[in-house]
Formats: structure tokens, C-alpha cells, sequence
């Protein structure tokens, strides 16, 4: 392993402070985000996104759910646009233009999660990969509809995979990436795996393992250890990064890093 690919932050001490001295300081210069998820049966992930998106320090965020939210939509949350869905409640492939539009006006786009699973939502994840050219994050259950089938996200640019430690395990057993993550795999030798991993493929990628935040892009390493235990930690995780990224364009690894000693991450 490559020591030097290898940076230790404190959870309290960025590795980067320029970052937050640099910080933009109108809302119209800190970035647009479109924040995508919910089914008929929730939307706690989007929700809990563009909470901690405006947290994060983010200038615009909108929010795509699906049709069937309607009676939520408004009386609970009225951040929400509603795009068609299907008779199950979860986006319909009459979603995909307006989504690609909505995408058009933003920096970058969070799949946030809590999107069930269905067949036809599946397509229009799908065609966004291949349609939206932009930074893209990927979370929760959003990331689950290409872990079978994970090399278009994994060589995709400008995209960030926010995963859990057994998401991250099946989507490299799918890339056939030896040697296999294992739960038992201490710190080190879990390092040296994702430097490997990241340096073969494109996409970043977030990933707790205990009580550390690994970040991997580009084949370097920061590992951020957690003052507390995250439970619940995906969501939160992947809004505060999109935000600290689409602000930090040319510097995804210092931005990602950075991302992970925000308070709406640590506490």
C-alpha cells in the first residue's frame, strides 16, 4: 500500500481548512441540488436530504417525488414537485424527461433513496445514468437497483457512491474486484483494498466500517474517525458530500473529505 494515498482526519480537525475559509458566502453561488426519491409508502430519505443539504451550506435545492406522495405533499412537506408514477407507487418511465430537465437546471443530483423496488423505476434509473451528464450521488435503496449489475455506475465520472459497508461488498463482488471485502478486515488491509478499488474505477465512494468514514477516489484514501456512532448515517452522509462537492468541483477529494467534519455528519 501506498502510505501517501493514505490521509487520517480527525473528526473535528479538517484535513482541508482552506475549504472552510473558502466557503461561498451568497446563496447564489453555492450551489444548485435536485434531490430524487420516495414511493407511495415514504419519503423519509428525500426529506431527511434536503434538510441536510440546507444544512450543509447548499444555495438552491429542489426535490422530485412521485405522484402518488400527493396527499403528503403539501400538508407535510411542500418542497416536494410530483412527477408520474407507477400503480405502485414508485416513478413511472413518463418521469424521465421532466427529471432530465429538472437535471439540467442543477450542479448535481442526489438519488436519495426510499425508492422501492420496481421494474419500471429500474428503467428510469437507468436512463438517467446514461441521459445526466453531471456530478451524481447515489444512496440508500437508490444504489441497490445496480448492484447486481454495477459497471456503468462504477466507470460513470463525476459520480459519488454513498454505500453501506455490505453494498460496497456485493457491487465489488459483482466487478469481480479481487481481493473480497470482508467484515472482519481491519483498517488497513480495508484501505488498500478501496485504493486499489478506487484507482480501477471512476466512481468515488463513501463507506463506514466501524467507527471510521472512509472516503475513496482516484485511488487516495481519507479516513475520517467518528467521535460517535452513526446508526443512521447514509442520507445525511451523501447530502452534506453532494453539497460540499458541487461547491468544490476540481477538488472532489478534499471536498468529500471535508464533508465528513461537518456537525450535520458528526453529530
Amino acid at each position: 500500500m501506498d502510505a501517501s494515498n493514505w490521509q487520517k482526519q480527525a473528526a473535528d480537525t479538517p484535513l482541508f481548512p482552506d475549504l472552510l475559509w473558502s466557503r461561498p458566502e451568497q446563496k447564489s453561488q453555492a450551489g444548485k441540488l435536485l434531490i430524487i426519491g420516495g414511493n407511495a409508502h415514504g419519503f423519509v430519505a428525500p426529506a431527511e436530504a434536503f434538510t441536510a443539504a440546507e444544512a450543509a451550506g447548499i444555495g438552491s435545492v429542489r426535490m422530485l417525488l412521485p405522484d402518488s406522495l400527493r396527499t403528503f405533499v403539501g400538508k407535510v412537506f411542500e418542497a416536494g414537485e410530483l412527477l408520474p408514477s407507477t400503480p405502485s407507487g414508485s416513478f413511472a418511465k413518463t418521469a424521465l424527461a421532466e427529471i432530465i430537465a429538472h437535471a439540467a437546471w442543477a450542479d448535481g443530483v442526489l438519488l436519495a433513496g426510499d425508492l422501492g423496488r420496481n421494474s419500471e423505476t429500474a428503467i428510469v434509473l437507468e436512463q438517467c445514468l446514461e441521459k445526466y451528464h453531471g456530478q451524481l450521488t447515489i444512496t440508500q435503496d437508490a444504489l441497490d437497483y445496480f448492484v447486481a449489475n454495477p459497471t456503468k455506475l462504477l466507470d460513470r465520472p463525476d459520480t459519488l457512491l454513498v454505500a453501506s459497508f455490505g453494498q460496497i461488498q456485493k457491487i465489488a463482488s459483482a466487478a469481480h474486484f479481487i481481493p473480497a471485502l470482508t467484515f472482519d478486515m481491519d483498517l488497513v488491509r480495508l484501505v488498500e483494498a478501496l485504493q486499489a478499488f478506487s484507482a480501477k474505477h471512476a466512481a468515488a465512494l463513501i463507506v463506514k466500517h466501524l467507527d471510521q468514514m472512509i472516503m475513496a477516489s482516484n485511488g487516495q484514501v481519507s479516513t475520517t474517525k467518528l467521535a460517535n456512532d452513526l446508526e443512521v448515517w447514509r442520507v445525511r452522509t451523501a447530502a452534506a458530500a453532494a453539497t460540499w462537492w458541487l461547491q468544490n468541483p476540481g477538488r472532489a477529494f478534499e471536498a468529500l473529505t471535508t464533508s465528513l467534519v461537518t456537525p450535520d455528519v458528526t453529530n
